[in-house]
Order: C-alpha cells, then sequence, then structure tokens
C-alpha cells in the first residue's frame, strides 16, 4: 500500500478506500484501475471469491487484500473493512463497489465531504434523470419503499438508503456494533446511525447499471423475499438498539410501539 504521513492538516484526512469483492473477475481489475487513481491507501476484502478474482487480485501490488476463507456476506465484508480502517487508526473510510457502477473519480469529494459529516451517502436518486428511471423497476421500487420507511420511524432525511458508495468517519464507525452479514447489513447501520444520532448528508452520484441482470443470490432474487428480509433486518437492528438501555422516547430513536403505525 502507498506510505501515508501519520499526521495532515484537518482539510486533509487520512482515508482509506475499500472494495468489497466477491466473484468479480470480470470487473475488478479494470475497477481497481481507475480506484488507484484516484485513492491514496486501497483494501480489498475478497469475500471466498472462486471464479479467479483472488488471482487477478495476487498479481497486483498497489492495493491491500484481505481474504475471507469462504463467502460470508457483503455485510461482512464491509465489516471487516470497518475493522481494518480502525485498527490502522485512518480518518475517513470510503466504500465503494466493484461492479461498475460507481465512478472512482469521485472518492476524494466523498471523503472530504466526512469534514461535515460522520456519514457521507451517495444517492442515485437525489438528482433525479432519466438514466434514475431506467433503474430495474423491481429494484427501485424496493429502494424507494424502504428508504421511506427508513426516514418515517428514525427521522432520517435518505433519497437512497442502499448506495454502496459511501465514506464514514472512523471514529463514528468504532461506535456501531453490526452483526448481519448479508446485503441488508446498510440497512442495520442506518438504523444505529439513528440510535446514535450520527450526523448524515448524501451527495448525488450517477447511477450506472452495467448489468441489470445481475441476481442477489438463491431466495433474494425473489422480491417479495427480499423485502421480507430487509424488513427483519430492521427489526432486530431496533430491538437490539432499544435492548441496549437508550431512552426509548429519543427524539432521534422513537419508541418501538410508534414504529408500528407510522408508514
Amino acid at each position: 500500500m502507498t506510505n501515508v504521513p501519520q499526521s495532515r492538516p484537518a482539510e486533509c484526512p487520512r482515508f482509506l478506500t475499500a472494495l468489497p469483492v466477491y466473484n468479480e473477475a470480470k470487473h475488478v481489475t479494470a475497477v481497481l484501475d481507475e480506484v488507484v487513481r484516484s485513492a491514496g491507501d486501497v483494501l480489498v476484502v475478497d469475500d471466498g471469491s472462486t471464479d479467479g478474482t483472488r488471482e487477478l487480485l495476487a498479481q497486483r501490488r498497489d492495493v491491500a487484500v484481505v481474504s475471507h476463507p469462504r463467502n460470508r456476506g457483503y455485510g461482512a465484508a464491509l465489516r471487516t473493512a470497518f475493522d481494518y480502517a480502525v485498527a490502522h487508526e485512518y480518518d475517513v473510510l470510503v466504500t465503494i463497489d466493484c461492479d461498475g457502477q460507481h465512478e472512482p473519480q469521485r472518492i476524494a469529494q466523498l471523503a472530504a465531504a466526512c469534514r461535515h459529516a460522520d456519514i457521507v451517502s451517495g444517492s442515485r436518486y437525489l438528482e433525479l434523470d432519466e438514466a434514475a428511471r431506467q433503474a430495474p423497476p423491481d429494484r427501485r421500487r424496493i429502494n424507494v419503499q424502504i428508504t421511506d420507511e427508513l426516514n418515517c420511524r428514525f427521522g432520517l432525511k435518505l433519497t437512497d438508503a442502499f448506495c454502496g458508495f459511501k465514506a464514514y468517519r472512523v471514529k463514528a464507525l468504532k461506535r456501531l456494533k453490526l452483526v448481519e452479514a448479508g446485503y441488508a447489513m446498510p440497512l442495520e447501520l442506518w438504523v444505529q446511525a439513528a440510535y446514535h444520532g450520527l450526523t448524515i448528508v448524501e451527495v448525488p452520484v450517477p447511477l450506472i447499471y452495467l448489468d441489470e441482470e445481475r441476481s442477489f443470490g438463491g431466495a433474494l432474487d425473489d422480491a417479495a423475499r427480499r423485502l421480507a428480509y430487509y424488513h427483519e433486518v430492521i427489526d432486530r437492528a431496533v430491538s437490539a438498539c432499544t435492548a441496549r438501555g437508550r431512552e426509548c422516547s429519543s427524539a432521534a430513536f422513537p419508541c418501538a410501539e410508534v414504529f408500528q403505525g407510522c408508514c
């Protein structure tokens, strides 16, 4: 990895860019080539790839790689990145997916925006255009529904609950106790962010679908099951937070009884 000075001016945080990767042999080389042009330190979390991705990563000397021996899930890969950023004392962590849907040249913009927020989240729908309306219909519908429910239940103001292009203050990540291993871990994160009163801002990012038929895998390819899974994760996160003893009547985290009739 690129050596970065331990001390920097306040306006220039020391940041890590991390990519969770699973069976991305088709995209990983091109995406990483772009990412390393836009970021200093780059971490790839290989989540048990079996399609040749691991071999491609072994050829690189410009990124750090942490490999899971077996596939553990998108959320587990993100948690590994969070732990790495904490252990190596970065100021900011930027996460970007490896499927070519994000523009790496925006990495520094997201990192810099953490001067004013605990979480900076990319939104593909903050500035609606024709590309946004071309999103796969069931994904867009579920995104809208879950985003609206999160806003209603927890007083958030999100337009895109699922974008993987984010930046986090590492100090804020230390406060989270994330356990979800699957695709819905970002929903658990939003619940905990509300619980802790973290500052969240969104920045517009383009919506780019290179593969509209991309699979979630297994039962999650069914939209109804995927939606049910998302609700289960949100409800588990609520239960875990309220069990920690925070006052249930907090304005940032309304009591669970109110959730039932909110939306």
